[in-house]
C-alpha cells in the first residue's frame, strides 16, 4: 500500500474517494454480510491511510468517511427534529385468537378471503429512523413521539452496520427514509455490564435499556466502544424505490447495503402465521439479541395504504407479544450489599412470589436514581418481573394500593459494614465506600478469589467465607492456604469430610496457574480474557510486574484502561506485598506459554452448549488465543460446536447441519495443538 501523502489536493480527492470506498465495502461485508475478505489488520491498515490522507487535508473530511464513526465532539444536547413521514406504535396480540380477530379486520377491510402475511421477530431495542438523500446518510433520529424525535446522528454513524453510503446495486433512491431497530447484543451486554462490575458501577438493567442509554450518549466515543447493532424493517418516505410489497422491499434494503433479520417469512393464512410465532417462544433463547414478540404485516403495500391507520396503530400490522413474565408482590425491606470495590447496590426483600419457574424473593433496585426515578418505598405493591429473564427486577411501584404507612427508602451516609462515610463522585451514580479496610471488601474480594472463573476452589461458599472471616481465621487469600482440617471443623456446619475434601481443593488449587490467578486478583478492568492474554504473553507475575504502561499497551486486545489499571496495580508496594505471600503458600504464578497454535483455527467460529467442567470464559479464551471466535447459535457457517454434558437444542441443530462436534477433551486437543 502506498503509504506517502499525495501532494495535491486533486490527488488527495482522489486517494480519499478511492479509500472510503474500498472502506464501505469491506465493512459491510464484515459487519452486515458476516463474510470478511481482509483481516482485521489488512482493514486497519486502510482505515489509518484514510485518517492521515484527511489528517493532511482536513477540507475534505466529509459526514459519510468511515474515519467519523469513531465519534466527534460531545454534544450539549440533542436537537428535536420532525419525521418526513411520522412513526406508528404497534397494537398488540397476545394469543392465536387475536391474531385471527386481527386478520378477521384485515379481510374486512380489504374485502378479500385471503391475505399475504409477512411476519418478523419483533427485536426488543430502540427504534430508529434514517434519512438518506443522494445515497448518503444525512440524519438519525430516535422514534420520540412518532411525530418528532431527537437527532442522533452523530452516534449512529458509529455503528458499523449502518451503511454510511447506499451500495449501487438495483439504483439509489434519491430520498429514503428507512425504519429499524438499534440493539446491543446479548454477549456484548454482558461484556458491559462485567466492566461495569469491576469499575463499581451500577449494573444496566437489559441490553434494551441499555441500548437506548447508549444512543442517548452526548458523547459519541462512549457510544462508539459499544457494539450496537440494528435490523432495518420499514419505511417512511422514499422516492423511485420502485417495490410492491414488504418483502420486496426488504430484499431491496438489502440490496442496499441495509442489514435484514433473515428470520422473516411470508404466509397466506393465519393459522400458520400464529404457528410461526408461537413457535419463537422457546427458540428465541438461542438467538444472541432480545426479542419480546414477533411482528405480522400485510405484505402488499396497496393493501397498507388502503387499510391506512388509527390515529396511533397501522390497520395492516400488529405485534405478537410472548406471554409477560411478570408478578405482583410486596416490598418488605430494602438493604443494601457492599461489593469488592465498595460499591453500594439497594437489594428489594419480597414477599415471595412465583414468577417464571421460580420462587423470586429479592429484586436487585440497582441504585439510588433508579430507586428515585420509580419511587419505590418499604411496604409498596410492586410489579416484578425477571429482566432478561434472568434477574428479578421491579418494573413498577401500584401508586393506589398505597396505604399511607409505606417507608421511602434513603441511601445510608455511611457504610453498613464498616460505618465509615459513603461517597459519591459527581457524574457517578454509584454510592461508595472507599475505606480499604472494609471487612465487605474483603469478603466480596474472597468470594471472587475462588470463584469458578478465579481459583475454582470447590466448597468454599459465601458461607463458609463469611464463617471463617468471623472466626478470624483469614485476614487475605494467602491465609485459605495455610488453614487446616482440625481448625475447619469447628466452624458451624462442618463436619470431618467436608474440611478435608476443602483443605484439598485448597491445595490443588495451587496448579490452576498464572491466568486464573491474575483474575483471581480482581484488578480492576482485567477479566479472564486479558488475565489469560497477559500469561501468555509474559509466563510469570514478575515479569508482568515489570512491564509499564506503554509496553503493556503494544499488546493485542489490551486497551489503554487495562493497560493503565494493570500498571498501577503493580506498582503498589502493598500489593507487591501481597502477591510475595501468596507466592510463599506455593501458588502457581506462572503459565507454561503455548506454541504457536495451528492456523487452521484462524476465523474458525465455535459454539459451546452443555456444561463443561472449564469455566465458560476460560474456553471463550482459549478459543480467541487460537484465532477463532465464539458464537451464540449455530449456522452453516458455524465450523464446531463444543458439547458438554446437558447439550440441547444446539447439539440437535448440529447434527443436523451436519457440523464438526468435540467433546471437551477433543476440544482441549485441538486449541492446545502446536503449531506444524
Amino acid at each position: 500500500m502506498n503509504t506517502s501523502i499525495p501532494a495535491s489536493l486533486a490527488a488527495a480527492a482522489q486517494a480519499i474517494d478511492d479509500l472510503k470506498k474500498t472502506i464501505h465495502y469491506h465493512s459491510h461485508r464484515y459487519y452486515v454480510l458476516d463474510n470478511p475478505e481482509l483481516s482485521d489488520s489488512e482493514y486497519d491498515q486502510l482505515l489509518r491511510r484514510l485518517i492521515d490522507v484527511e489528517t493532511a487535508y482536513p477540507s475534505l473530511i466529509t459526514p459519510d468517511s468511515p474515519s467519523q464513526r469513531v465519534g466527534g465532539v460531545p454534544a450539549d444536547g440533542f436537537e428535536r427534529v420532525a419525521h418526513l413521514t411520522p412513526m406508528f406504535s404497534l397494537g398488540n396480540a397476545f394469543s392465536a385468537g387475536e391474531l385471527s380477530s386481527f386478520d378477521a379486520r384485515v379481510r374486512s377491510g380489504l374485502d378479500i378471503a385471503e391475505v399475504e402475511y409477512v411476519v418478523e421477530l419483533k427485536i426488543d431495542g430502540l427504534a430508529m429512523n434514517l434519512v438518506y438523500e443522494n445515497g448518503r446518510l444525512t440524519r438519525g433520529a430516535t422514534r420520540g413521539d412518532g411525530t418528532y424525535g431527537e437527532d442522533v446522528t452523530t452516534n449512529i454513524r458509529t455503528i458499523r452496520s449502518v451503511p454510511l453510503v447506499l451500495q449501487d446495486e438495483g439504483g439509489i433512491p434519491p430520498l429514503l427514509e428507512v425504519r429499524g431497530e438499534v440493539y446491543l447484543p446479548r454477549r456484548e451486554f454482558d461484556r458491559l455490564n462485567a466492566l461495569r462490575e469491576k469499575a463499581g458501577e451500577a449494573l444496566m438493567a437489559n441490553p434494551r435499556n441499555a441500548a437506548a442509554g447508549s444512543i442517548r450518549q452526548l458523547d459519541p466515543k462512549i457510544t462508539a466502544e459499544r457494539a450496537l447493532d440494528i435490523f432495518m424493517h420499514g419505511l417512511g418516505t422514499e422516492e423511485g424505490l420502485g417495490v410492491d410489497t414488504h418483502s420486496a422491499m426488504l430484499e431491496k434494503l438489502q440490496l442496499l447495503g441495509f442489514k435484514i433479520n433473515p428470520h422473516y417469512r411470508l404466509f397466506n393464512n393465519i393459522d400458520d402465521v400464529a404457528a410461526y410465532c408461537e413457535s419463537w417462544a422457546e427458540k428465541r433463547v438461542d438467538l444472541p439479541y432480545d426479542i419480546d414478540g414477533l411482528v405480522v404485516k400485510v405484505n402488499n403495500l396497496a393493501s397498507q395504504r388502503a387499510l391506512g391507520s388509527t390515529a396511533k396503530d397501522p390497520r395492516w400490522a400488529i405485534a405478537y407479544k410472548f406471554p409477560a413474565e411478570q408478578g405482583t408482590t410486596v416490598v418488605e425491606d430494602i438493604f443494601v450489599r457492599v461489593g469488592r470495590t465498595g460499591a453500594l447496590t439497594p437489594t428489594a426483600i419480597l414477599r415471595p412470589v412465583r414468577l417464571a419457574g421460580s420462587t423470586v424473593s429479592r429484586a436487585t433496585l440497582h441504585n439510588a436514581d433508579f430507586i428515585e426515578e420509580k419511587d419505590i418505598r418499604i411496604g409498596d405493591t410492586v410489579i416484578v418481573h425477571k429482566a432478561g429473564e434472568i434477574i428479578p427486577e421491579v418494573i413498577s411501584v401500584i401508586t393506589n394500593r398505597r396505604t399511607g404507612s409505606e417507608v421511602p427508602f434513603i441511601m445510608p451516609a455511611t457504610c453498613p459494614e464498616c460505618d465509615k462515610p459513603i461517597v459519591r463522585e459527581p457524574g457517578e451514580v454509584a454510592h461508595k465506600c472507599v475505606n480499604p479496610h472494609c471487612p465487605a471488601l474483603l469478603r466480596e474480594g474472597l468470594i471472587h478469589f475462588v470463584s469458578r472463573d478465579a481459583m475454582n476452589i470447590d466448597g468454599l461458599g459465601p458461607a463458609v467465607i463469611a464463617s471463617l472471616l468471623e472466626a478470624g481465621l483469614v485476614q487475605d487469600a494467602a491465609d485459605l492456604y495455610s488453614l487446616k482440617p482440625e481448625v475447619l471443623v469447628a466452624l458451624d456446619r462442618m463436619g470431618e469430610k467436608s474440611a478435608n475434601n476443602l483443605v484439598a481443593a485448597i491445595a490443588a488449587s495451587k496448579e490452576a496457574g498464572l491466568a486464573r490467578a491474575l483474575f483471581a486478583l480482581g484488578i480492576r478492568y482485567v477479566g479472564a480474557k486479558a488475565s489469560t492474554i497477559l500469561a501468555q504473553r509474559y509466563g510469570d507475575i514478575d515479569k508482568l510486574a515489570e512491564a509499564g504502561i506503554e509496553e503493556l499497551m503494544t499488546i493485542d486486545e489490551i486497551g489503554p484502561k487495562i493497560a493503565e489499571s494493570a500498571a498501577s496495580y503493580f506498582a503498589d508496594p502493598d500489593n507487591l506485598a501481597y502477591i510475595e505471600k501468596l507466592k510463599a503458600t506455593g501458588i502457581k504464578l506462572t503459565e507454561e506459554r503455548k506454541a504457536a497454535v495451528s492456523q487452521e483455527l484462524a476465523g474458525k467460529t465455535f459454539v459451546l452448549t452443555g456444561t463443561l467442567s472449564m469455566a465458560r470464559k476460560e474456553a471463550e479464551a482459549l478459543i480467541s488465543a487460537c484465532g477463532g471466535k465464539v458464537s451464540s447459535a449455530v449456522s452453516k457457517k458455524t465450523s464446531y460446536v463444543v458439547a458438554g454434558t446437558e447439550a440441547g437444542s444446539k447439539l440437535d441443530k448440529a447434527n443436523e447441519l451436519g457440523i464438526t462436534v468435540l467433546d471437551e477433551e477433543q476440544f482441549r486437543a485441538l486449541v492446545q495443538k502446536p503449531q506444524a
